[in-house]
This record gives C-alpha cells, sequence and structure tokens, in this order.
C-alpha cells in the first residue's frame, strides 16, 4: 500500500448553503487531517479517510461561525469532529469516480456518494509527484440533526436544507 499525504496548504474542504433563499453562504473548515492509502493509482482499492475539526469552521463572519459552532448548529463541544470513511470507490467514465462512504456529523452517520475526479499529476519543483482529487456532494443538513432555522417575515427560512461539500485535495507519497 501506499500512502498519501494530503498537503493542506494546497487542498481545501468547504461548504456552500442558501441563506434567505435568495444568497449563498460559503464557509471552510480549516483544520483536518485526512488518510489515503491505495496500491492502485485510479484509487479503486483505496482506503480513504477524512477527520475535520468543527471548530476550525470559517464563513468570513465571527458571529456565524460562533452560532454554527453552538448547540443550535454543529456542538462542537460535544461533537468535536465531522469524519468520513470511504466504503467503495467506483470508476465511471474517464478520470471520474464515485466515492461511497459514510459521513457522520453532530453523531449520525449516513451513507453519502461524491461525484470525485482525478484534477491530474505533476512534479513539483522538489522532484516530488503530486497528484490532484476534487470530489462534490449534496446532503440534506436535517439528516444529521442540523434542525435550527428562523422563519422569514417574506415567507420562507433564513438557512436552506441542501448543503453542497466540495472537497480538494494535493497529495504526495510518502517519503
Amino acid at each position: 500500500m501506499v500512502k498519501l499525504n494530503v498537503d493542506a496548504s494546497h487542498s481545501s474542504i468547504g461548504f456552500t448553503v442558501k441563506h434567505m433563499m435568495i444568497s449563498k453562504v460559503r464557509g471552510a473548515f480549516n483544520s483536518y487531517e485526512a488518510s489515503v492509502e491505495t496500491k492502485e493509482k485510479d484509487l479503486t482499492d483505496a482506503a480513504i479517510e477524512f477527520k475535520i475539526d468543527v471548530a476550525s469552521i470559517d464563513t468570513g463572519s465571527e458571529d456565524r461561525d460562533n452560532h454554527l459552532r453552538s448547540a443550535d448548529f454543529f456542538d462542537a463541544e460535544a461533537y468535536p469532529h465531522i469524519t468520513f470513511a470511504a466504503t467503495e470507490v467506483r470508476p465511471q467514465s474517464g478520470d471520474d469516480y464515485e466515492l461511497i462512504g459514510d459521513l457522520t456529523i453532530k453523531g449520525v452517520t449516513r451513507p453519502v456518494t461524491f461525484k470525485a475526479e482525478f484534477e491530474g499529476a505533476g512534479t513539483n519543483p522538489w522532484g516530488q509527484e503530486v497528484v490532484g482529487y476534487s470530489a462534490e456532494t449534496t446532503i440534506n443538513r436535517k439528516d444529521f440533526g442540523l434542525t435550527w432555522n428562523q422563519a422569514l417575515e417574506t415567507g420562507g427560512v433564513l438557512v436552506g436544507e441542501d448543503i453542497k461539500i466540495s472537497v480538494d485535495i494535493q497529495a504526495s507519497a510518502a517519503q
């Protein structure tokens, strides 16, 4: 097995959610650990796991981030991590894959499927081969116990239910 080291300075885990039913709020988790081990370059046999530090949430608004860390949303004190563990990688066409696994948020585990893509490989200035992958999925936050919301005077709600999750990683073989 080859262990890949994820380069956090060239990787990201982000999300997008509707706000007031008319705009989108984007955010990221700035602290996480990722483990990718594989025999094959195409990842079909890969063991992939992510562990995200909920307290590292960053939407560009300290008040909103503190609210998201609270018991109204993620309850970061009681549930400090979001985890993902792949159970299967299915090749699709070309460099596309389905990455299937178990996502755990706020103590609730559900199967999710990411649409993943091999973005390419290259050699960095230090002579090390690096690879890039991206993956996206959409979840309903209520399925994971994230149910807080507020009705708007004009109708509708403050926070949308669908959350788009985007992962972009750059990795290299462990030295």
